[in-house]
């Protein structure tokens, strides 16, 4: 009988029964008796001084059961913790300022908490809050990026002052090269075109389905606090809020059940939420809940906001790239706990798949009035990828060459992988691409979108009609995979089902389908027989995160190999059991182990795991009981997916109202276990770029109070602008794990800033635009077309 194969097979998730039923557990789920409910007052302002706080009013409410400030917190109050160190790059210059659980002295962004308050219900909690009165005296907002570092400026932090030659409320100063890039005046006096551009770059707020939330309930008599948090780091969590709180980590038990869409900020920690929520659960000794609703999740939690570039290619006549050089601002925010990760990317992921020989790139990560910035979706690759797809589409015209063929030309060959960019990356090593084989890609792109054809037929066609029709085509770069680990833990049960414990959260990306096929094929048995567990301290102790689309490669290649030593336990048991036959001669096939070919000779898998675990006799010294195992993965360095994606728009020059009417990605990410559940993951993603190229805006007024905090101003696409897509795939395996897989999570919204941009310039050739910014829509496109 031949082994049943589920690895690469488009096979519907195991989750959504349950998701689709209602059966699913999420935060808010979670209703525990004498629960006690929290409301925050937040700050109006974006940069004041407090002068005072009056809480008696609400504290003398009805149901209100405790009222904070900074100051009640004692020595709970403390700065969040540093989660990403800055990488060791020479030169370089970085200002920590983490967060607060509530804004003592001074706010520094309109939303920061300043007070929490705990009441029997919600509904009482935000009438408390409306009794609480918080005496302002307000200052000067740092809002403008260019603004910001001026000597003049006021200071977000009281002693991040002016530094000459750097800037007023820096966070970071970075440069690194490759190369000769140090030589970029005289490398460019010798090429044949210059480009150079200002560009600018706004991403946006992730707008998950689901908001932030936590439950904290704190069992006083077994000493064991349990978490439920929309966190896309468990085992983190657990970890720091038992050192803050001064317990031990196995009297700590945090859960993240099914959670809806974390895309980044949920990966970011502590919240001020997480801070107080279970040490307000210990205090009180009741279960506590705080769930954010909409308006709060617009300033309080994380978005990944503006950068400013300052960038320029040097060529030769062919179009092959001499050197490239990039200054930029990057928006930080208030805070930056994340350190310097959205940057670092936007830094690296310029470079994209070109054979760049000589590369300069400094950036000034800078404080301002706003809501902190943390990676959102692409975390900082799609500011990079703007930059250098503009510059290639500007030099391109300028040198008469087709868009793709300066792509082409500048791709870097399959026989130069691994490829070292001499760079260091956001995990601390050399930006080093592992494979790639990028041609295929783009031919494979030009033949779905019907790339000649559209110049040659479709388009002067459409124009004769009155038609205005434009095409865009770009590539991109991500770094996926990236360490430092995670693990698994993986059990043939006495029921005759697998069970699989890993340390990763998941978010809706498929991972209890995709775990399964993994386990299935080394055991021999139905995905749907295996019992996947993820985000739970108590079920798997270590993990990192679900971050940096890094769950099926790292967490993937740590199941398979626990995967993997239970299948060898299992063949080792059933060859003892069946006289001793060759290991080899065995087959693990519909949950059973039997003899090649000699269903007469199987024996169930839970018949085993009951013989694994004997209730008496003796056994050989050094069996280990149960058909279980915990294994590890860690890679040496991220592994690079790549892609391309093409798009044909229409444009109503009259009111720049705009309709994709194809869209086409071909994406390289190794290894495709699950290909259906790797399409969602790419639709998810595009539609999430259409909103950052077209429609999302965080706008700001000049004392930093968001303008478009609500969907009636911030405008998500619909099912009415996202098309339907036409996805390929093209492979070309990792060398870096056993199963020779990349990550896929961000690649869908990476590149469609500038898949717009060329898109809308082609419709609107005549009128000779050039686009050097995003977000777009059709107003902001009319302004521009009119020179506005």
């Amino acid at each position: 009988m031949t082994e049943t194969r589920y690895f690469g097979k488009r096979i519907k998730r195991n989750e959504d029964p349950r998701l689709l039923t209602g059966q699913a557990l999420f935060v808010d789920d979670v209703d525990l008796p004498d629960m006690g409910h929290v409301a925050f007052v937040r700050s109006p302002h974006a940069h004041a001084r407090i002068l005072s706080i009056d809480t008696s009013a609400a504290v003398e409410m009805d149901g209100v059961v405790a009222v904070y400030t900074a100051v009640s917190l004692g020595d709970h109050w403390q700065p969040g913790p540093l989660l990403v160190s800055p990488p060791p790059i020479d030169g370089i210059l970085f200002n920590q300022r983490t967060q607060v659980p509530l804004a003592k002295d001074k706010v520094r962004y309109a939303g920061e908490p300043v007070v929490m308050v705990v009441a029997a219900s919600r509904y009482v909690a935000e009438d408390a809050v409306d009794q609480i009165w918080v005496d302002y005296a307000p200052l000067t907002a740092v809002v403008d990026l260019e603004q910001a570092i001026r000597e003049d400026a006021p200071l977000v932090h009281d002693d991040v002052a002016f530094a000459p030659g750097v800037g007023a409320n820096v966070n970071a100063f970075v440069k690194q090269t490759k190369g000769d890039g140090a030589r970029f005046d005289a490398i460019a006096r010798q090429a044949d075109l210059v480009v150079k551009r200002r560009f600018y770059y706004d991403h946006g707020a992730a707008a998950a389905m689901e908001n932030r939330g936590i439950v904290a309930d704190w069992d006083r008599r077994a000493g064991r606090l349990t978490i439920w948090d929309t966190t896309q780091a468990p085992v983190f969590i657990r970890n720091g809020t038992a050192a803050m709180l001064g317990l031990s980590e196995n009297q700590v038990r945090v859960i993240a059940p099914f959670i809806g869409g974390g895309f980044g900020p949920k990966i970011m920690m502590f919240y001020s939420e997480e801070v107080l929520v279970p040490w307000a659960a210990m205090q009180l000794k009741r279960p506590i809940k705080w769930i954010e609703d909409r308006s709060e999740n617009f300033v309080a939690t994380t978005h990944e906001r503006d950068q400013i570039h300052w960038a320029e290619m040097a060529l030769d006549k062919d179009g092959r790239i001499l050197a490239v050089r990039d200054k930029f601002l990057h928006d930080a925010g208030a805070y930056a706990p994340y350190g310097l990760t959205v940057p670092l990317n936007s830094q690296c992921t310029l470079l994209g798949c070109y054979d760049v020989p000589a590369y300069e790139s400094e950036f000034t990560a800078v404080f301002t009035n706003k809501t902190i910035v943390t990676p959102y979706r692409g975390a900082g690759r799609q500011h990079g990828v703007f930059v250098m797809e503009r510059l290639l589409d500007i030099a391109a015209k300028e040198l008469g060459l087709d868009r793709t063929e300066i792509r082409r030309r500048n791709f870097i060959p399959p026989d130069k992988f691994p490829y070292d960019n001499e760079i260091i990356y956001q995990d601390f090593g050399p930006l080093k691409y592992d494979s790639g084989n990028y041609e295929p890609a783009l031919d494979r792109a030009k033949e779905l979108i019907g790339y000649d054809e559209f110049f040659a037929k479709i388009q002067p066609e459409a124009r004769a009609n009155g038609r205005t029709l434009g095409l865009g085509l770009v590539s991109y770069v991500e770094g996926t995979g990236i360490g430092p680990y995670e693990g698994a833990r993986v059990q043939a049960q006495s029921n005759g089902r697998v069970s699989v414990a890993t340390g990763i959260g998941t978010q809706g990306q498929g991972h209890f389908t995709s775990f399964a096929q993994i386990v299935a094929d080394q055991l021999g048995v139905k995905v749907t027989d295996v019992d996947v567990i993820t985000g739970d301290t108590d079920q798997f102790h270590w993990g990192a995160g679900t971050f940096a689309s890094r769950g099926a490669v790292v967490a993937g290649n740590a199941i398979n190999a626990a995967a993997q030593d239970v299948r060898g336990k299992i063949l080792k048991l059933a060859s003892a059991q069946l006289d001793n036959v060759a290991e080899e001669h065995l087959e693990l096939v519909d949950g059973r182990v039997q003899i090649k070919d000699t269903p007469d000779s199987a024996i169930p898998l839970g018949q085993l795991a009951q013989q694994a675990n004997p209730m008496r006799g003796a056994v050989q010294p050094g069996t280990e009981p149960g058909l279980e195992s915990s294994n590890y993965f860690g890679p040496e360095y991220g592994a690079t997916a790549s892609g391309i994606h093409a798009m044909i728009i229409e444009i109503d020059p009259e009111t720049m109202e705009l309709k994709i009417l194809r869209y086409v990605v071909v994406h390289d990410c190794g290894e495709v276990i699950n290909p259906l559940i790797l399409d969602g993951q790419i639709h998810g993603g595009v539609a999430q770029g259409i909103g950052n190229a077209f429609y999302e805006k965080l706008s700001y007024s000049p004392d930093g109070q968001l303008l478009s905090g609500s969907f009636m101003d911030y405008l998500l696409p619909t099912a009415m602008e996202v098309p339907r897509m036409e996805v390929a795939h093209v492979t070309t395996p990792s060398p870096l794990n056993p199963l020779g897989t990349k990550g896929a999570g961000e690649a869908g919204a990476i590149p469609v800033g500038p898949l717009f941009a060329q898109a809308i310039e082609d419709a609107l050739a005549e009128t000779g635009l050039e686009i050097l910014e995003i977000p777009l829509s059709p107003s902001r496109l009319w302004e521009l077309v009119n020179g506005d």
